[in-house]
């Protein structure tokens, strides 16, 4: 995988809109306030953000990569120092936290606007991954799978190193025969932070961990939207007219209004096979250690094995364990 796959329409998305609710503990022992922690520095000088982006940038180009944030991020200086030099209309604002499905629309409504026959990759800010050259070049084999194969929507299924109960995963089909020897397969069925025994027999069949890393038609995942969740997407129609006129900011906050939260997982993602049984697939990634970092646990023992803890004395830091597990 040398010769990497760069269309020129290629585009990408990357998810920053979250509050990390989950690591305020940290975060608070670790620079004293609640910044989310996709804009937390905990390695070197990156950010988790600012590691996506660079990740992002080995295949796409900046004017085509759209980072969606809350607004209210932009009250902490650091988001200010990291976002500055994004081309402009590439950063998006959303008026509120309506869930990951509001979060994933709105910048899949500017993709389709400005490059409809793009094909989209979706990236999560909050992931730490070690071998980032290698996991990208799984993210370009992927771009090549769904130039091949229109129709689908791959995931990127991580090889898991144990039965961790806190992930979700993907049990994976038969091998996709057209697509071979990608290795990539049908996806069957996901299962959301199974139990512990429920994680070892998922591992003992072949799950791989989700991580939420997806390639895509733009077209086909609006068309997979529209069939899987009709009312969400009518509610941005008049925001994809308005995109790029005077009028943009104001029909955002139209749709933020109208909408409810809807989590993308579970009431899109997991129902679009509904519409088309052959529509999702995922692509085993093997050679790469990937974590969530969803938790102050798992941040806590990443950074532990690297000897990375910074601010934190140990003692502290298992102090903070407690705090997050609200004990």
């Amino acid at each position: 995988m040398t010769d990497r796959f760069q269309p020129s329409d290629l585009c990408g998305i990357v998810l920053a809109a979250g509050e990390g609710k989950r690591l305020q503990p940290l975060v608070r022992r670790w620079r004293g306030d609640d910044l989310p922690k996709q804009y937390v520095r905990f390695i070197e000088d990156r950010s988790l953000l600012q590691q996506t982006l660079d990740r992002a940038h080995r295949l796409i180009p900046s004017d085509r990569l759209f980072t969606i944030i809350d607004r209210k991020h932009l009250s902490y200086a650091d988001v200010w120092r990291q976002l500055e030099s994004r081309p402009r209309g590439t950063v998006l604002l959303q008026p509120e936290n309506k869930e990951t499905g509001p979060g994933i629309l709105l910048p899949l409504m500017h993709a389709y606007k400005r490059h409809p026959n793009s094909t989209l990759v979706i990236f999560p800010s909050d992931h730490f991954i070690r071998e980032e050259g290698l996991f990208i070049d799984y993210v370009d084999l992927a771009c090549r799978l769904v130039s091949e194969d229109p129709a689908r929507l791959i995931l990127l299924g991580m090889q898991p190193a144990g039965p961790d109960p806190e992930y979700g995963y993907i049990l994976p089909g038969e091998e996709i025969g057209r697509l071979s020897p990608s290795g990539v397969m049908e996806a069957v069925r996901f299962i959301e932070k199974p139990e512990p025994r429920a994680a070892a027999e998922l591992v003992r069949r072949g799950g791989l961990w989700n991580t939420m890393v997806m390639v895509v038609k733009t077209k086909r995942l609006l068309e997979l939207a529209r069939n899987t969740a009709p009312e969400l997407t009518r509610a941005f129609d008049p925001l994809l007219e308005a995109i790029g006129t005077p009028d943009e900011s104001e029909a955002v906050e139209a749709v933020y209004q109208k909408i409810s939260p809807v989590n993308f997982s579970k009431e899109l993602l997991e129902r679009f096979p509904l519409q088309d049984r052959f529509s999702l697939a995922v692509l085993p990634v093997r050679g790469v250690y990937w974590s969530d970092w969803g938790s102050v646990q798992r941040v806590v023992g990443d950074l532990r094995k690297m000897g990375r803890l910074g601010p934190l004395h140990p003692i502290e830091a298992e102090d903070s364990l407690l705090v997050s597990q609200g004990r």
